[in-house]
């Protein structure tokens, strides 16, 4: 671990830019020391030091930010309070005021959370810690849409902690660092602190993936001589065009992070002796017509990398970043990255929300562009009081707001910002809850497009809506890609709850039944799918279900993890036991027999899942049936049964299904569509016309893993149109 020199507050004053360094501030910031020296006097942290020396290093981070003295001082003071016995929030209000008593409040509040997860992370269960760490982060937000700085002091505090992890058990390293890669370095990257964003990531890589990180750092240390010589050299040869074309510029040699280069060998599916941009310059110029001139001169002395052109001068980030990012072929033969911007667009990206404190003298534009970055932030939080869940709440930050964006357009040209993957549904319920409710069909850039089809940036969206609100709960099943949105997702459960409970009761046992008989699953009683989902009325679980909490796709998910995955398949060579009391051979359990061979049953095809019975064959070893399977029914004699049960095994299992729908041209080549779409084999296949009809039966045996994955494929073909029944066929 890197160690880093010891802060002091005379180091923090003089960092405050020197238009801002007042007496008053120098006097707030004195003052605010001086009593966190006396809270946390005799205190050591965890990976060593003085304890004064956290609070210190955090006031630095903030005022190397830019932030105000406020933010400064409560910086010092944020673990005044829950670390002294002398030092309360009153205490803090009369020698410093409301404004930095309420930050100090906000950050020790959410430090108090992160505490009680740390002292009770190995005495919880794994369902427990998950509950308490979504709650706790709930609240930050929660902290976060009342003052953002609570959550920039907690983000340096975080930083802070990240670089000196060494203190916490190998367990806690491990999970405090992926909280960080999953919340804290894409919160940074939201709010446009972009050198926290990329330290935050580069010390979770080192904690989750210790080896890639030790290996990317090595490379690149190998090289470093080399790289830095090459870019100087390029830099020169592109000074000398911009002084001649008059065009005054600040270049500098770019750091490529060793988290970005594993994120480009990750997409790429490369070493890292396959990455070739890890060398960069940064162009910064005086005003945005410079930017284009640089451009076209960058591009005139080496040839631009078709494809890795990027306008976000034009077209900026969700975050506000604005940039022009170019790649081309240097002097030497091999890549090299080349941003352009403004000194401004710099310093935005650079100090992100921090700027609007920095720069507040510049007066109400600073805070317009303020308001536009944080814009997000306020929209998201006009719904969060009807998300009571705190996993379901922290699930749509992640999807919501976390993940890349596409930027589409209502038909009178308001921009929508939603992630990637969003729908026309999604955007419905963005743009109004009644509109999504009675979402009825899309047009997309003026031509007719499907309700769970992806919007991609740029896309013009007119949702066509019916007179009555009547959302669907397919919309809410992940499998059938309605929605990608939980804002969406929890509107649609708010209106099924909403509806008639006994209603709801009646459409949730339609629902299950309807699941476990298109499964073939029928011998499995609803009251043991209730206990899967920790329901102990089974109308409580038909309720849920009817009001869209429980969804048919998570159903299969269930039922399939009580049995184990996989299984193999009858057609598959036979492979004799090895001699054991009770042991498992090709994904079956045989208990107190040895030496048997095992097959399934032809008669009934079992599947992972199924509730299973053995027969002992003569001179055949033991064949699997379903318990329901009308051979096992009639028998006689029941001295031959044997009790069997689902063992782990790593193959595929073959299932025919029986598919009835009205023929027509193409509905064979759609239906292989989707069993390809989710890496699917297909056996063979089968149809039966009927010409009076105009019916057609289609069996196709299919290789699943598992049940989850049937119900996905049943679940997609029995929305395609003309398609009437589409379920397990069992013989």
């Amino acid at each position: 671990m890197t160690r880093y020199p010891e802060v002091t507050i005379d180091q923090i004053i003089e960092t405050i830019p020197r238009a801002e360094r007042t007496d008053g501030a120098r006097n707030l910031i004195q003052r605010a020391y001086t009593l966190a020296v006396k809270a946390h006097s005799g205190q050591m942290r965890r990976a060593g030091g003085d304890y004064i020396q956290h609070p210190l290093t955090v006031a630095l981070l903030l005022a190397e930010l830019g932030m105000d003295s406020d933010t400064i001082a409560a910086a010092l003071l944020h673990d005044t309070v829950e670390d002294s016995t002398e030092i309360t929030l009153d205490t803090i209000t009369q020698r410093f005021g409301p404004g930095i008593a309420s930050l100090v409040d906000g950050v020790t509040k959410l430090d108090q959370i992160e505490q009680r997860r740390i002292d009770r992370f190995s005495d919880q269960s794994e369902k427990a810690r998950d509950e308490r760490e979504s709650e706790s982060l709930r609240k930050m937000f929660m902290a976060m849409a009342e003052d953002v700085r609570v959550v920039i002091i907690k983000l340096a505090d975080r930083l802070h902690n990240m670089r000196t992890l060494d203190g916490l058990p190998p367990d806690r390293q491990v999970s405090y660092a992926r909280e960080t890669m999953d919340i804290f370095a894409p919160l940074a990257n939201r709010l446009g602190v972009w050198q926290w964003k990329w330290e935050l990531e580069d010390l979770s890589l080192r904690y989750t993936d210790p080896d890639t990180y030790n290996e990317i750092a090595s490379f690149v240390e190998q090289r470093r001589t080399e790289r830095e010589k090459s870019i100087q050299h390029h830099i020169e040869i592109l000074e000398r065009q911009l002084k001649e074309q008059g065009i005054d510029a600040e270049l500098t040699g770019r750091p490529k992070h060793i988290y970005s280069i594993y994120g480009k060998m990750q997409r790429k599916h490369v070493p890292f002796s396959q990455i070739y941009d890890i060398r960069g310059i940064r162009v910064l110029t005086q005003a945005i017509p410079d930017c284009y001139h640089v451009l076209g001169i960058v591009h005139g002395l080496w040839k631009p990398v078709p494809g890795e052109f990027d306008d976000y001068i034009a077209t900026p980030k969700d975050n506000l970043y604005q940039s022009l990012h170019t790649a081309v072929i240097g002097e030497d033969g091999k890549a090299l990255e080349v941003q352009i911007r403004t000194h401004e667009m710099h310093r935005i990206a650079e100090f992100g929300v921090a700027a609007h404190w920095k720069y507040k003298e510049k007066g109400g534009q600073q805070d317009e562009a303020f308001d536009r970055r944080i814009a997000w932030l306020r929209s998201m939080m006009d719904w969060r009081q009807e998300v009571t869940d705190a996993s379901e709440f922290l699930d749509a930050m992640r999807t919501d707001v976390f993940q890349d964006r596409v930027y589409v357009f209502t038909p009178k040209g308001k921009l929508i910002d939603l992630p990637v993957g969003a729908t026309p549904i999604d955007f419905a319920y963005h743009v109004h809850t009644e509109i999504g409710h009675r979402a009825r069909g899309a047009r997309i850039n003026d031509k007719w497009g499907r309700l769970d089809q992806p919007l991609h940036t740029g896309d013009r969206v007119e949702i066509i809506t019916g007179k009555k609100s009547a959302p669907s709960r397919d919309w809410l099943n992940p499998a059938l890609g309605y929605t990608k949105t939980t804002r969406a997702r929890s509107k649609i459960r708010q209106w099924f709850r909403r509806q008639d409970r006994e209603q709801n009761i009646i459409q949730g046992r339609e629902s299950v039944e309807r699941e476990l008989k298109r499964l073939g699953l029928e011998q499995i009683s609803h009251e043991t799918v209730a206990r899967l989902f920790d329901y102990r009325s089974i109308d409580d679980f038909h309720a849920a279900v009817g009001f869209g909490d429980i969804n048919s796709n998570q159903i299969a998910n269930r039922i399939a993890q009580i049995q184990p995955q996989k299984q193999e398949a009858e057609e598959l060579p036979i492979i004799p036991r090895p001699p054991a009391s009770s042991e498992t051979v090709e994904g079956i359990q045989v208990q107190g027999t040895g030496g048997l061979l095992t097959r399934l049953a032809k008669c009934c095809h079992p599947l992972p899942g199924d509730d299973i019975i053995g027969y002992v064959t003569r001179g055949r070893g033991v064949t699997v049936h379903r318990r329901d399977c009308p051979s096992i029914l009639g028998l006689r004699d029941d001295d031959r049964l044997i009790e069997v049960t689902w063992g782990k095994h790593q193959e595929t299992i073959p299932v025919t299904l029986e598919i009835s729908a009205y023929d027509r041209t193409g509905l064979l080549h759609e239906i292989s569509g989707i069993i390809s779409s989710e890496n699917i084999n297909i056996g063979r296949s089968a149809v039966s016309p009927d010409r009076r009809t105009n019916i057609a039966k289609l069996y196709i045996t299919i290789e699943v893993n598992d049940i989850a994955q049937l119900s996905r494929v049943l679940t997609k073909i029995d929305r395609l149109p003309n398609v009437i029944d589409a379920h397990r066929h069992t013989g």
